[in-house]
């Protein structure tokens, strides 16, 4: 089987090969394709390789199919258009911008030219990848609830890899902690077991977040070093590979936010992490998600369609551009986008305890929403009539208000595009997404609310943002199974 990425097609014309009536074809050396005259028992040729035109002479070979002929090697792929039996009509030379090979992996492994699809094992290793980020996001998630995320107050990234063993070394992270804010505002004279609670909880948070590094970094360089990653393959593991780097980075910046003496000397200070880092820290881990995501079910979507797994391809091919599914496809674009918004709203609400207060549904007090002067308060402003703006990122009430919106708005956008949906010819695989991310975005909702009517108990308000993910993830995947089929010359 043969595989190619994009390609510029050009034509030899005849009058450039040897003027002589029989014609005929057989793979060159490695470097390229042959075209050649011949008599009854021998051929005299000419390569056309990336070195120029040369000649070579060899016995006549078998040719099994003369009536429809392709062959490929590394660079160049000649000839289409056999007429009667060894009689060329035309020669047509594709000049590969990406080379190709028989079955992806024995081409290179034999030289015959680089890999343009992922080898399957790639798309598992991403997959397993993204896994970890959700179990890292929803560990994450039960640290901030259990205000365990200020107890190691030291980035140390390769000694901090071990919990404390002894009595001693116990007391001597619980007296490091002991000075700062959070001890003295929040945890107030919280014995040493106690501490080894919320210590635990964020030294095995931190440690997933390692282990995770590991997970990536050493097979993404054997996986490149053996040769079973495409160059654009190589480029997307070096994109992602970066976005994890950055992650952790972002992890301490977010903790150090928390830990500033400051906190402690303001009265009305509350010593926790900057709503604005954590926020960041979670988008870095949902668009590190979403990344190995679709990196993983792209590797398997070109080997089931190298492997001709995938019945009429054309078929589906054409399924995929027509113009009512072209639209559709944008508007789950949108939508994914908008899932992925209310997500991170969701961190502004949890990095301000915003879910404490107004803890019924759908009114806020009195009425829909606050009070006007509530919603924007002078307070937030700090005496600084153009900083009003505060109050839609530091404003508890109308951060939650804002959350409320979101969530509405995606909730009845997902409803009307499932609806929508049902009635367009979609792939077998599109519509059984489809019905998840519907089912999944009313758990979504309702578990916000009891979340939030519960005084945000941390079963609900963990499985809220377990959930949050899952929805993303039958987003994207809806959006997935709606791109077209890569183009692959066969």
């Amino acid at each position: 089987m043969l595989s190619t990425g994009r390609f510029l097609r050009t034509s030899i014309t005849l009058s450039r090969l040897p003027p002589v009536g029989r014609l005929g074809c057989s793979p060159g050396t490695q470097r390229a394709v042959s075209c050649y005259r011949s008599d009854s028992s021998s051929c005299s040729s000419i390569l056309l390789s990336k070195r120029g035109l040369r000649t070579a002479s060899w016995p006549m070979p078998t040719l099994a199919d003369r009536s429809n002929l392709l062959m490929a090697t590394g660079r160049v792929v000649s000839v289409v258009s056999v007429g009667q039996p060894g009689i060329l009509k035309r020669v047509h030379l594709s000049i590969f911008r990406r080379s190709t090979s028989t079955t992806a992996s024995e081409a290179v492994a034999s030289g015959h030219g680089r890999r343009t699809v992922d080898a399957p094992i790639v798309g598992y290793w991403t997959l397993f990848c993204a896994s970890m980020v959700f179990g890292i996001i929803v560990w994450g998630g039960l640290t901030r609830l259990t205000e365990s995320g200020l107890s190691i107050v030291e980035w140390a990234p390769i000694t901090g890899a071990k919990l404390p063993t002894s009595d001693a070394a116990w007391e001597a992270e619980f007296e490091k902690y002991k000075q700062f804010p959070e001890y003295h505002k929040v945890h107030i004279g919280i014995t040493l077991d106690d501490f080894k609670k919320i210590y635990f909880m964020e030294w095995f948070h931190r440690n997933i977040g390692r282990l995770f590094g590991v997970v990536y970094l050493v097979p993404a360089a054997y996986f490149v070093s053996k040769g079973l990653v495409s160059r654009a393959g190589i480029a997307k593991i070096g994109g992602l590979g970066l976005l994890l780097l950055g992650q952790g980075a972002m992890g301490w910046y977010m903790v150090a936010s928390g830990l500033e003496k400051e906190l402690g000397e303001r009265p009305d200070a509350v010593p926790r992490v900057s709503q604005y880092r954590l926020t960041s820290h979670l988008s870095l881990a949902y668009l590190l998600y979403a990344g190995l995501s679709l990196y993983g079910w792209n590797v398997f979507r070109a080997n089931r369609l190298v492997n001709k797994k995938i019945a009429n391809p054309e078929v589906l091919r054409a399924l995929l551009q027509e113009p009512a599914v072209v639209s559709y496809r944008r508007k789950i674009t949108a939508a994914t986008l908008l899932v992925g918004t209310t997500c991170l709203s969701g961190a502004m609400v949890a990095g301000l305890d915003a879910g404490l207060i107004y803890n019924e549904f759908p009114a806020m007090g009195l009425g829909i929403t606050p009070p006007l002067s509530e919603l924007w308060s002078q307070h937030f402003a700090r005496g600084d009539p153009s900083a009003m703006w505060r109050n839609l990122t530091e404003n508890p009430a109308t951060v939650q208000l804002g959350h409320r919106i979101l969530a509405m708005t995606t909730f009845f956008t997902l409803s009307a595009l499932w609806w929508q949906g049902r009635k367009l010819p979609l792939p077998r695989a599109a519509r059984i997404t489809l019905h998840a991310m519907y089912g999944l975005a009313w758990m979504q909702v309702a578990l916000g609310i009891s979340t939030l009517v519960n005084f945000v108990p941390i079963v609900y308000a963990s499985a809220h943002q377990a959930n949050s993910v899952l929805l993303l993830a039958s987003a994207l995947g809806l959006y997935h199974s709606l791109r077209p089929l890569p183009r692959l010359v066969l």
